[in-house]
């Protein structure tokens, strides 16, 4: 969340403009989104500083670059293989990404995924065999949703949010600490279903005829339960982190705040979903500084 500038300057090129500057080589650009392999990258340098300090992120710095880089091509793959599924609405939701404008073939974008996931899977085994089962693990995951569970509600919210909680066990595992990576991980999964489902919430008449989400299947209120119950969750779990001593007491300053802002987004959500999903977003923007301020100080 805390890179969310770079996604917005990345976000405002025009792949026009790429593709006539950079040519054949802007054309995949396009195709990978930079601008979200970067987020990921530097998602995955801050899970290693929070799970280790800057001592061990030092200590362990070839296993970092190499986690961040890791990350980099599976978000590339992920976008790639996104767009081959995606060929055919893009055609209307975005006309300007390359496959729709017929500058990459359907088979280009896929044997570009494929190759990516599988140098992922070459770099994770050098740096070692928990990167290798997050990278195997999140690239089932992916494939999962892309085939399967993209229509299928709440079974494509929890892709979505192990896709982002792995994430942080990719920085963890870099490191060689697990103990804390795993509490952040379930931490940004329980957020990231909370919002989930209140997108789908808010997004319920636009989603008609193309998915089957949770709240069309069980309704909205229901549905919302669901949100706040893992918003809440979230809450209860944020304390293990200081009381198993992981971490600081800096931490605790941090995600009492961060705490309320999620309590508020589970009451709040019900009246306003476009409202609580931006609340969401913020709560777990201070999460990660709570997190950062208990892993360095």
């Amino acid at each position: 969340m805390a890179t969310m500038p770079v996604k917005t300057i990345i976000r405002g090129v025009n792949p026009v403009t790429v593709n006539a500057t950079y040519g054949r080589a802007g054309t995949y650009l396009n195709l990978l989104r930079p601008g979200n392999c970067l987020m990921g990258a530097i998602g995955a340098l801050l899970a290693s500083v929070i799970c280790a300090g800057l001592s061990g992120v030092e200590d362990a710095l070839i296993d970092v670059l190499l986690s961040m880089l890791i990350v980099i091509m599976f978000t590339g793959a992920g976008n790639a293989l996104n767009d081959y599924f995606d060929r055919e609405t893009d055609k209307v939701a975005h006309p300007e990404r390359p496959l729709p404008k017929g500058l990459i073939t359907p088979q280009v974008a896929l044997y570009l995924s494929a190759a990516l996931f599988i140098g992922t899977i070459v770099l994770s085994l050098i740096v070692n065999l928990w990167s290798f089962a997050i990278v195997v693990t999140s690239i089932l995951v992916m494939v999962g949703y892309e085939v399967l569970l993209k229509a299928e509600g709440l079974a494509g919210n929890m892709a979505i949010s192990w896709l982002t909680g792995a994430l942080f066990l990719f920085g963890g595992a870099a490191v060689q600490r697990m103990e804390v990576a795993w509490i952040l991980a379930l931490l940004a999964f329980l957020a990231t279903l909370g919002r989930e489902i209140v997108k789908d919430i808010q997004d319920i008449e636009g989603d008609r005829g193309t998915r089957l989400t949770l709240p069309m299947r069980i309704g909205r209120g229901r549905a919302g339960i669901v949100a706040s119950v893992a918003f809440i969750g979230a809450v209860m779990l944020s304390p293990a982190p200081y009381l198993l001593d992981l971490l600081s007491v800096w931490y605790v300053v941090g995600v009492v705040v961060a705490d309320a802002i999620f309590i508020y987004c589970a009451l709040i959500h019900f009246a306003d979903p476009k409202k609580g999903q931006r609340i969401a977003k913020l709560a777990m923007l201070v999460s990660l500084v709570a997190f950062l301020l208990g892993g360095v100080l």
